[in-house]
């Protein structure tokens, strides 16, 4: 039996040669992101819709991941409302106290959704049963 390296165990077999150094395509040309990007956008001032729905509206039911991903990765210049995304059940996902959970609660609550103990109401929650 061949003994497997121990990096090979960590990371798996290396990619062949013609895979190496490859670029990766810059996330602005990805479809799947755009069309995440273009959902978010969608959400007008004083609703909010969860990670999950933005990902199923996008046309890509399970990936709520996928969602946080483009978020994080998203250029400035799109001024997203990322403030109007939230986790399942719409609460707000960042640690209870952290700078960011209270920018995201005061932004809500600066566009009239009211938000308490991290949560906002399941009325303000959007669906998209249209796309």
């Amino acid at each position: 039996m061949a003994v497997m390296p121990l990096t090979h165990k960590l990371f798996g077999r290396a990619r062949p040669a013609a895979h190496r150094g490859r670029p990766k395509p810059a996330p602005q040309h990805n479809p799947a992101l755009q069309d995440i990007w273009h959902v978010i956008a969608a959400i007008p001032r004083g609703q909010v819709s969860t990670y999950g729905e933005v990902a199923r509206a996008a046309g890509l039911p399970g990936h709520a991941r996928m969602t946080a991903y483009a978020l994080r990765i998203a250029p400035e210049e799109l001024a997203l409302p990322w403030h109007r995304i939230l986790g399942a059940g719409g609460r707000i996902v960042f640690p209870t106290g952290t700078k960011h959970f209270r920018e995201q609660a005061r932004r809500l609550r600066a566009e009239g959704v009211k938000v308490t103990d991290g949560k906002v109401p399941r009325a303000v929650l959007r669906t998209f049963n249209n796309l």
